[in-house]
């Protein structure tokens, strides 16, 4: 079993080297993993820092999804519990954008509690990356839609930690101050 300062470590690192080179979408393309870094320590601030594996798995969120990366290797590395977790944030990519966006909608409430606070953390970081502070007709239109969906998502996460629930809802007026 891996210490919490080394689960935590070690996440980061296998996240970044996974995401390497790719851009995040929003704000100046920034790289990829500075998302990972934002869901993470919106986590280990929500916690307290009491959770490591909560952390590692917000670092390690996305690695399923956008990697070749499989449960039974962040199992291995990790612990049963981050694999699971990030298992329940992934989306199904050979799905429409539409239906993946549907089913998180329909599913959110039926998440784990720890799930559930990776999702509005990541809602959170990808309404932030998505304000411009003079943004054109497209990046209007896709901050008003993304935060309507994420809205609808985090709906059903809501109530697990009031302190996310708030940054949560502190990112959408800043979203529609924006506009």
């Amino acid at each position: 079993m891996l210490s919490p300062v080394r689960l935590i470590s070690e996440a980061a690192e296998l996240a970044a080297r996974r995401h390497n080179g790719m851009a995040r979408k929003g704000r100046g393309s920034e790289p990829y993993v500075n998302h990972l870094a934002e869901v993470a320590n919106l986590l280990a601030t929500a916690t307290g820092g009491a959770d490591a594996e909560l952390v590692a798995a917000g670092w390690l969120h996305d690695t399923i999804e956008d990697t070749d990366t499989t449960r039974e290797e962040l199992a291995a590395k990790f612990s049963d519990r981050v694999a699971s977790l990030v298992v329940e944030c992934t989306d199904d990519m050979r799905l429409p954008k539409a239906e993946r966006r549907r089913r998180q909608v329909i599913d959110a409430p039926k998440k784990s509690a720890d799930a559930k606070l990776i999702k509005i953390a990541d809602k959170i970081s990808n309404i932030g990356a998505r304000i411009h502070a003079e943004p054109n007709p497209e990046e209007r239109d896709d901050l008003v839609d993304y935060t309507g969906w994420a809205e609808r998502v985090v709906a059903g996460c809501r109530g697990g930690n009031p302190w996310l629930d708030t940054k949560f809802d502190d990112a959408v007026k800043a979203a529609r101050a924006s506009l």
